[in-house]
């Protein structure tokens, strides 16, 4: 696929999501995961997150189901597989789908599976700032043969074969170019992980030495692999938050706040009236998580950096 987006959308599209229909997804993400239900005039139905992890809480998902919901759609933050036996239970149940957004996620094992192969469908996206990048790209994997033939129409114009279109479609096709640097990426993604497992350890590791309880380090899950596409810490606070961003930001250190709850975004509001205290977890974490500077050739010298700059926030 072109991208990840075009991932969720052709997912959803080729299940026959439409109007009048529901899909789960959590408020906790970057906005097209809920977008691309508005996509197919479907509602986005939002759900809280478990506080620890940062996925979507299947207690909340159980609470949100109605006879309308058609899919759910987890979103492994950060790099840690969301709990997905739960939701596919869940999803058995009431006989709907479950789309994993997987975005985040590459390399990452849940219960000895990879991330991406756990869900009826998998989205991948290859955007820079993930783990394995093709420039801009995305990946949908699933093990049903219908739907991947059906996907694969749907990404390219609705053909069968060429100049045969026999339903609607897009131009969601990855490029050769794209392609060849996906499969180049591919070989060092496990080396990436490794990198990136190592740093945030170490991130982790001096932290809690220095701030115990202060700041609240990853948590990860006995059963799974963090595969950090994100180092997101929390503070006790909002004001000690954003007094971490700007100390950071005086030492040029870039931070990032992952994610802004979809539901309060202008957009949510205006279409759904959404307002502050609907999901109190997604609210709390939002307000007080910070993504630290991660990548594989992070020095210990650049740590130390960013964690001398964090040390300002509390003098």
């Amino acid at each position: 696929m072109c991208s990840g987006t075009a991932a969720l959308h052709t997912s959803l599209a080729a299940i026959n999501v439409g109007a009048g229909d529901e899909v789960i997804v959590p408020s906790f993400s970057f906005i097209a995961t809920a977008n691309c239900v508005l996509y197919q005039g479907a509602k986005p139905v939002f759900a809280d997150i478990d506080p620890l992890t940062y996925n979507v809480d299947p207690e909340q998902i159980k609470k949100k189901i109605t006879k309308n919901t058609r899919a759910i759609i987890p979103v492994d933050y950060g790099g840690q597989p969301a709990d997905i036996d739960s939701i596919l239970e869940i999803a058995a149940k009431h006989d709907v789908y479950v789309i994993d957004d997987a975005a985040e996620a590459h390399g990452a094992i849940y219960k000895g599976k990879k991330a991406g192969s756990l869900g009826s469908l998998n989205c991948f996206s290859f955007y820079p700032n993930k783990n394995m990048t093709t420039a801009e790209g995305g990946m949908i994997t699933t093990d049903n043969e219908e739907l991947a033939l059906k996907m694969r129409m749907i990404r390219s114009h609705g053909q069968d074969r060429r100049y045969h279109h026999v339903m609607l479609g897009y131009n969601y096709r990855m490029t050769d170019i794209q392609a060849s640097l996906g499969l180049v990426q591919l070989k060092r993604l496990d080396w990436v992980v490794e990198k990136k497992v190592e740093r945030a350890n170490y991130y982790s590791k001096q932290i809690s030495k220095m701030y115990g309880n202060k700041i609240k380090t990853p948590f990860s899950v006995p059963h799974s692999t963090h595969v950090y596409m994100f180092y997101a810490i929390r503070f006790q606070n909002k004001e000690i938050r954003d007094n971490a961003i700007l100390n950071l930001e005086e030492k040029s250190v870039e931070t990032r706040v992952a994610f802004p709850p979809i539901h309060l975004q202008p957009l949510y509001r205006n279409l759904y009236g959404y307002a502050e205290g609907y999901l109190p977890v997604t609210e709390e974490v939002s307000d007080t998580i910070l993504c630290l500077p991660i990548y594989p050739h992070i020095s210990r010298e650049e740590q130390e950096y960013v964690l001398s700059a964090l040390r300002d926030t509390f003098r």
